[in-house]
């Protein structure tokens, strides 16, 4: 009945709310029972002939008691969903601390899809489970048992007939469990896969256009999510076989309860009114099975969300902390001592036996050809990566020692892909001190430059710079980065390609504000182009993942090594660049000029899309419409199938109501009993029909609007 131990662990904390909602909806049942009991007394008293008016008082017992139903229900409701969102809170809080825990080597191993999708989709999913089937699987375990208490005080075997009908109907669907946990988790990884592929083309949907590859793309999208598609039909192929085997079971109970109860009551064992009772309250006995039928989807997609969650759990960090007490003060200094390091994918080693020392203050410059382990070295020294031998140190500690927190209390990093967060710029300046006031942010901008810019934005600081911050240059972006790392005020700074991203025109505004973040603190400098580093104290040249040349730029180019060939490179290069092909002089850069920007017209069209403007209800329906033209045949047999469930479930009441009337009257009703147990099995038949054809469309609707988007 797709209930999950390991998701049941998660309840800490909330148990007594779950089992609290419980109670309450046992309550609403037992008032649901009173109510149908009652009426099938009122029923059978009509049947007597007693006066309307003698019954006056006993059917405001039963308005009240539907009053006080409905609202036990509803406070049951607002119980479970309130726990339930509080479990969600829970789950996300641990998702992200694993997220951490895991750190950013993991997912250079891992797509981001699969995070996301346990993040967002998984976790959503499990709001129905924890709000919804969790409490409705217990209530609806302990409805028949609570019911049989009541009717075993009228009729025995009609009571055991009654309970052995719901708990089958309860059980029998689990004959497929392993199928449907099986079909479940293919679903699971396609849809995954499919969320993964999609979230690339997104994030690399300006590379697709560029290259002219949107359409080979589309066509990758378009197999995966025929691909969730068809594992999505084979999860409801087995899942429509439960809700048509509940529904059979219900409809096959109440006419097998009818058919003694008709019996016992011709033969004289029972009276006609308690079988009239035991039928009313036949409705509230199946009636949470009937629940239960609705929601063995959402219990079945909560399992494989659960699924996607589990896995990422489960990763093992890379890196994992073990600090040895509180480090105190260190000195800014740093150390790599016969430091060997591959990436866990490569069999190529980055650093063989790499040796070398900053001092406290020292400005150290890092140059070498592409691929030789620069930017390995800053992931060495944050910890995103431990050393395959040999130690990394800081102050004299090795990082193995030290607590991620204390590692990167020392350290301020500028990259040269800068990533700021959708937000504002005050909030993408507040992640290096999150206290500072705005006097401090506007203090540090103008250190890196970066003041006149923001001010000159629509809402200055508090402007919402979008998601990566798109709607900045990559100079306005590397400014904001650097006025972050001066407000971190970190001992040690790391600068990683800083400069290699960066136009001319700001390239000299960005070294002026590097030149005051510098100022005071142990500098790493890790640079392709070679301007860079010509005014460190020292520069140490990388090859074969070893320092195979130390030294000042002169005395580095006296030594005709390899950053004397790298400088020519560079240098022949930048004059092919700068001299113009006319010989005339290169236009001189705008100072003053500042890229457009516009934050309405940049907001606009998404708030219309996410708001829907201008799409009403009946607008909404045209477009839909639109889509289903190629699928009315199975529309219109999905209505038929429908149609006819509903009316075979009219008519096993209305035959149901003729048997009792012909018990009463003394008249056969063996005939009327063959006919419903050839209708009860047929209601469940058409739903099962009506279920799968509605969602073979639905689906289908969805993998080409997946592939429309």
């Amino acid at each position: 009945m797709y209930f999950d131990r390991r998701l049941w662990s998660f309840t800490k904390g909330v148990r007594r709310r779950i089992f609290w909602a419980v109670a309450i909806g046992v309550f609403a049942t037992m008032f649901g029972i009173a109510r149908l009991a009652l009426l099938g007394w009122l029923i059978a008293k009509i049947f007597e002939g007693v006066p309307f008016d003698d019954l006056l008082w006993p059917f405001a017992g039963v308005a009240v008691v539907m009053v006080v139903r409905g609202w036990l229900e509803y406070f049951r409701t607002m119980v479970a969903h309130d726990t339930a969102a509080k479990v969600q809170v829970h789950l996300r809080a641990v998702i992200f601390d694993k997220v951490t825990e895991l750190g950013p080597a993991h997912f250079g191993l891992e797509r981001t899809g699969d995070a996301i999708m346990a993040m967002i989709d998984g976790v959503e999913q499990l709001e129905i489970y924890f709000g919804q089937y969790l409490p409705q699987l217990i209530i609806a375990a302990l409805t028949p048992f609570l019911i049989f208490g009541f009717v075993i005080a009228l009729d025995l075997p009609v009571a055991l007939v009654m309970l052995a009908s719901a708990l089958i109907t309860l059980v029998a669907p689990q004959v497929f469990h392993s199928w449907d946990q099986k079909n479940s988790m293919a679903r699971s990884r396609t849809y995954k896969a499919f969320a993964a592929e999609f979230l690339d083309s997104v994030q690399g949907l300006a590379t697709l256009k560029s290259f002219g590859q949107s359409g080979a793309r589309a066509r990758i999208l378009k197999q995966k999510a025929d691909g969730v598609f068809k594992s999505t039909m084979w999860v409801l192929a087995t899942n429509s076989l439960s809700r048509g085997i509940t529904d059979t079971g219900i409809a096959v109970g109440a006419a097998a309860t009818l058919a003694l109860g008709a019996f016992r009551v011709v033969d004289g064992d029972m009276s006609l009114a308690a079988l009239i009772m035991v039928l009313m309250m036949g409705v509230e006995v199946f009636r949470p099975l009937r629940d239960m039928r609705s929601l063995m989807h959402n219990g079945m997609v909560a399992q494989a969300a659960a699924q996607t969650i589990f896995h990422l759990l489960d990763s093992k960090p890379i890196v994992i902390e073990q600090p040895r007490g509180e480090a105190g003060s260190l000195s800014p200094t740093v150390a790599f001592e016969d430091v060997t390091f591959a990436y866990p994918t490569s069999k190529q080693s980055a650093h063989k036996g790499l040796n070398f020392e900053v001092a406290a203050g020292e400005r150290v410059g890092f140059v070498g050809p592409s691929g030789v382990g620069k930017s390995s070295i800053v992931r060495l020294l944050l910890r995103f990566y431990d050393p395959t031998k040999g130690a990394v140190k800081i102050g004299g500690c090795n990082l193995r020692e030290l607590s991620f927190a204390d590692i990167r209390r020392q350290i301020a990093v500028v990259n040269q892909d800068t990533y700021l967060f959708h937000g504002t710029v005050a909030e993408n300046l507040r992640l290096g001190k999150p206290a500072a006031s705005a006097n401090e942010l506007e203090e540090v901008c103008r250190a890196a430059n970066a003041h006149e810019f923001i001010v000159k934005l629509p809402q200055g600081y508090d402007t919402v710079i979008g998601e990566r911050g798109i709607r900045l240059s990559g100079g306005q972006r590397q400014r904001i980065a650097i006025a972050r790392a001066i407000l971190r005020d970190a001992p040690i700074l790391v600068l990683d390609e800083a400069l290699s991203a960066v136009d001319a025109e700001n390239e000299a505004i960005i070294q002026d504000a590097l030149d005051r973040l510098m100022e005071g603190r142990t500098t790493l400098i890790f640079a392709h182009r070679l301007s860079s580093v010509i005014g460190a104290d020292r520069i140490l040249v990388l090859d074969g993942g070893r320092v195979a040349e130390t030294g000042v730029h002169h005395e580095l180019m006296a030594q005709g090594g390899v950053y004397h060939r790298l400088m020519a490179e560079q240098a022949a290069e930048t004059a092919r660049i700068e001299v113009p092909v006319d010989g005339g002089s290169a236009p001189a850069p705008d100072e003053g000029a500042q890229p457009a920007y516009s934050e309405e017209a940049q907001f606009a069209p998404t708030d219309a899309i996410v708001k829907a403007e201008g799409l009403g209800w009946f607008t909404a329906s045209q477009e839909l419409m639109k889509h289903i033209g190629p699928y009315r045949s199975k529309l219109m047999a999905t209505f038929f199938f429908g149609v006819t469930r509903v009316l075979a479930f009219i008519g096993i009441g209305v035959v149901g109501a003729l048997a009792v009337r012909a018990v009463k009257s003394g008249e056969p009703f063996e005939t009327l009993l063959i006919l419903l147990a050839f209708m009860a099995p047929v209601a469940g038949i058409f739903h099962w029909f009506e279920s799968w054809l509605a969602h073979d469309m639905a689906f289908r609707l969805l993998a080409e609007m997946r592939i429309s988007l």
